[in-house]
């Protein structure tokens, strides 16, 4: 009988991945590979790379216990061939193979490969997510809005969570108000499990330091988890210690704790390591035995079945051009400060070394700060959906996507956020301790030290008013605007304009 390949990428570690039960133990040959085109196709950080790398290694070693004939090819291998498809062409000859099995991917870049590989490929929907292609377009056929709150809804529904009956649990769908508190004064919280590198992680971090140390950041110290029972052991941890807080203070940001009550679970769960399910149901579990309030289990669950589901929906249902809008036609180049070069704004200046460092940042430092901060400065939402794409090692293009052509930037349009997300700096004053220490006051509104926030935000507004002044979320800002006197309108642009002009010349900002 003929062997077939199965593929199984770095991103797709999980041991009833779809392309694994189509396959039979016995005759069939799983093939995985690092390759350099999928380590190199954005400047990865460091610590993303170590942690696919070691994960997959891993992962196959894994298979190989369980019965698996397994062909692995690392980096550093001379025979390795530089992209997927070249090293299925090598073991497709090395094994007399003329079929693949694979799960589709999360990127239309290696979908277009795949199917262009002189290799036939059979490629099956990823079924590890809850919301299948089909699904998802059929919510949204006829729709005059995509909002997630009402897809949000749908899959509360269909996967029964949070569920009492057809009714949501507590008699709400969305307890989002009462978790915008910052950061109590006490933080009862170490953060995630950090984890020694085992021999297998540190063969990968020497390959990592020895071919990419050019790239954003660097790979050591590392310590995140590298397969399943690790990322197991993270999900028990955040849920017995972190979980009953997470709600409340999910969108604070804090100097010297960068991780707050966060669970970082979106690293494995975007590696396979972990089930979108059973992270649910564990949470639900939690809330259910009274050991987590309400607010945080579904503020917590909503970011998964809501937002994670969405994001995918949304980034298959728009296509592979989706990348490439810009509503906003915003064409500044992406400044030297987000990597790494020198800023007068502390918020800044802590978000960006904490991901230079740790390959991490929360959902807020991500939006309202350098999203935002990109968003009032005009930058090329293109440039800033790589940028983002490079620096996190959750960070894939379905999922990624959305998040930055779409919620941060409103370069879609309006696809997926009603308004754009933009704040002065009362915001980050009120969520953050980033302001107190600062070059800039955040209570300055325009002249010496005034925070580019404030005169960026009111900028912006100007700049795109025949845009959004109809939009009802944001009447109240024009009318504001407008009893303005001409004078203070004026010194806003003008300063505004300072800003954007040393941005685009590259002096210190």
């Amino acid at each position: 009988m003929v062997s077939r390949l199965i593929l199984i990428l770095g991103d797709q570690l999980s041991p009833d991945i779809r392309a694994l039960r189509e396959a039979d133990k016995e005759t069939d040959t799983v093939v995985m590979a690092e390759v350099m085109d999928e380590a190199s196709y954005v400047r990865h950080h460091p610590k993303k790379i170590a942690l696919i790398f070691a994960a997959m290694r891993k992962f196959a070693a894994g298979l190989e216990e369980d019965g698996w004939r397994v062909r692995y090819s690392k980096l550093d291998d001379e025979e390795t061939s530089r992209s997927i498809c070249g090293e299925l062409m090598r073991r497709a000859q090395e094994e007399g193979a003329d079929e693949v099995l694979a799960t589709e991917p999360g990127e239309f870049r290696l979908i277009s490969a795949l199917e262009d590989c002189p290799v036939t490929v059979h490629q099956f929907e990823d079924d590890r997510f809850l919301c299948s292609h089909a699904a998802f377009e059929d919510w949204a056929k006829g729709r005059k809005s995509l909002r997630m709150e009402y897809f949000y809804r749908e899959m509360r529904k269909s996967t029964g969570l949070m569920m009492e009956g057809d009714e949501p649990a507590g008699g709400k769908w969305n307890y989002d108000h009462e978790n915008r508190e910052p950061a109590p004064g006490v933080i009862d919280f170490n953060g995630p499990m950090q984890f020694t590198p085992d021999e297998t992680v540190e063969e990968v971090l020497d390959l990592v330091e020895s071919r990419f140390a050019s790239n954003f950041g660097e790979a050591r110290p590392f310590w995140f988890a590298t397969d399943r029972g690790q990322a197991r052991r993270q999900l028990s941890h955040w849920i017995r210690h972190g979980l009953k807080n997470f709600g409340a203070y999910q969108d604070a940001m804090l100097i010297g704790n960068r991780f707050l009550y966060h669970s970082v679970l979106s690293l494995y769960m975007n590696l396979g390591l972990l089930d979108p399910r059973e992270v649910c149901s564990a949470v639900e579990e939690a809330w259910q035995a009274g050991e987590a309030p309400i607010n945080a289990a579904e503020g917590f669950i909503r970011q998964i079945i809501g937002w994670r589901e969405y994001m995918r929906g949304i980034y298959f249902l728009q296509g592979p051009d989706y990348m490439e809008r810009n509503a906003l036609n915003h064409r500044r180049k992406l400044p030297e400060l987000f990597w790494g070069g020198e800023t007068k704004m502390r918020c800044l200046s802590e978000t960006i070394d904490q991901t230079r460092e740790e390959a991490y940042a929360h959902h807020i430092q991500r939006l309202m700060v350098t999203g935002n901060f990109s968003l009032l400065a005009g930058l090329d939402p293109a440039e800033v959906h790589e940028w983002y794409m490079s620096v996190y090692a959750d960070a894939y293009e379905w999922v990624m996507a959305g998040n930055t052509i779409g919620m941060t930037q409103f370069a879609d349009g309006g696809i997926v956020a009603s308004k754009p997300y933009v704040s002065s700096g009362n915001y980050i004053d009120k969520m953050s301790d980033y302001c107190g220490d600062c070059h800039y006051s955040v209570k300055t509104k325009t002249g010496e030290g005034a925070c580019p926030f404030n005169l960026l935000y009111w900028d912006f507004m100007a700049r795109h008013r025949e845009r959004f002044e109809g939009n009802p979320r944001m009447a109240q800002m024009y009318s504001t605007w407008d009893r303005m006197s001409d004078e203070k309108r004026k010194t806003i642009r003008s300063e505004a304009g300072a800003i954007l002009d040393a941005l685009s010349e590259g002096r210190v900002v």
